[in-house]
């Protein structure tokens, strides 16, 4: 299993080794503790995890380092969206980080994760900066995908991340296909990698989701159908939308766990169960978990005028993910409230400076729009010669 350590910490956050190091005195527990995790899951045709979870001080920290950034990235995403420094489509990920982190803690490093357009956080988490995260969304060539994708289109092969996609559902036939690699490519008699496709509520009952997880079942790959309910396709609750809102039992014979989606160890202890079922040959599974978005479906979406700000203000209040990872930290011992704080201080700082860093950068030159458009037979680069815009007089040619 993956596991998250000073050096992953400080690859992704450098300014935090100092503190990992420095406030370890501060902490009054040392060693594993056991946290209750109560009424987190339900089970459809699976043996439901326990509820009993096991961590430490360390690994507790980097959560709340890791889903704080997070955090302080889409609220600055919010920011920067309302300044106009950034344009286009927009859609937060703040209020449902546990769901990222908690998968991310479960993985392996050769497993396969595609997503919806909902992607920054996962495409952090997944290998790139925060100031490449934000340099992509202003359009500069800085960004993690040079600034030719955009919000909904992070992709990063070489950590197992293949993207945000901007059709909505698009991405979970393409998880299937990921999955039908992992399986292929495994040697007989070894467990195989997987591969998890997340979508939300609102793709939860496309027709072409239904194909691609009987195709799944059929073959038995490797696959996890991740839903993340929260509980609004775009405008609309999912008692309006579906039939049947209990979406991990939607896959008939196909198993299905719902999981605490605010809780980060109720979903790494989900994702492990899962995981190990999938990896071992059995087929796919249905995975839900039950989050909720801050933001509106996207910065053009105010997220008021089907839900109330009080409904927003209570889970705030009562589920949200990060105080979770806090209380469990100061409950157990294991930290101090003024030791969050300074983790806190410590990640709004970074942040900003990776927002100015990222800002500095430049567009990309017009002749990147020839580039990574199609591969020679190698699979290298093979720069497009003509490249057609909507104005056929300011299409862009290669070398003219």
């Amino acid at each position: 299993m993956m596991r998250f350590t000073k050096s992953f910490c400080s690859k992704v956050l450098p300014k935090y080794t100092s503190m990992i190091q420095s406030t370890a005195a501060f902490s009054t527990v040392t060693g594993d503790v056991s946290v209750e995790l109560g009424d987190v899951f339900k089970a459809h045709a699976f043996p439901s995890p326990p509820s009993t979870a096991t961590t430490n001080r360390e690994e507790l920290m980097e959560y709340l380092r890791l889903m704080y950034t997070m955090r302080r990235m889409e609220i600055t995403c919010d920011t920067e969206y309302k300044a106009r420094a950034i344009r286009g489509f927009c859609h937060l990920y703040d209020g449902q980080e546990a769901v990222a982190m908690g998968i991310q803690s479960a993985l392996s490093k050769e497993d396969a994760w595609i997503t919806s357009y909902r992607c920054h956080c996962v495409a952090f988490l997944r290998g790139k900066t925060v100031e490449q995260v934000l340099a992509e969304l202003y359009g500069f060539s800085n960004g993690a995908t040079k600034g030719k994708g955009g919000s909904m289109h992070f992709y990063s092969k070489q950590n197992g991340f293949f993207g945000g996609q901007g059709i909505v559902g698009a991405q979970v036939p393409v998880g299937a296909g990921l999955a039908f690699a992992q399986k292929y490519l495994t040697p007989e008699g070894q467990k195989t990698p997987i591969a998890i496709a997340c979508y939300g509520d609102g793709a939860a009952n496309q027709g072409q989701i239904w194909e691609a997880a009987n195709m799944s079942a059929l073959w038995k790959l490797p696959m996890v159908f991740v839903i993340e309910n929260n509980h609004y396709g775009m405008g609309t609750s999912t008692q309006r939308s579906s039939s049947n809102d209990s979406y991990y039992t939607m896959g008939n014979k196909i198993p299905g766990l719902r999981v605490n989606g605010m809780n980060v160890l109720a979903v790494r202890e989900g994702v492990k169960a899962v995981r190990e079922y999938v990896s071992s040959g059995n087929g796919p599974m249905f995975l839900e978990f039950d989050t909720y978005r801050y933001h509106g479906h996207s910065m053009s979406d105010p997220g008021t005028t089907y839900r109330t700000r009080e409904e927003v203000g209570d889970v705030r209040t009562a589920r949200d993910p990060i105080e979770y990872v806090k209380k469990i930290l100061v409950d157990k011992g294991l930290s101090t409230a003024d030791e969050v704080k300074a983790v806190e201080k410590n990640v709004r700082d970074f942040v900003n400076q990776s927002m100015i860093t990222a800002k500095a950068g430049q567009p990309p030159p017009v002749s990147e729009l020839t580039t990574e458009v199609y591969s020679d037979n190698d699979g290298k680069d093979a720069p497009a010669d003509f490249v057609r815009l909507p104005d056929i007089k300011k299409s862009v040619r290669r070398n003219f």
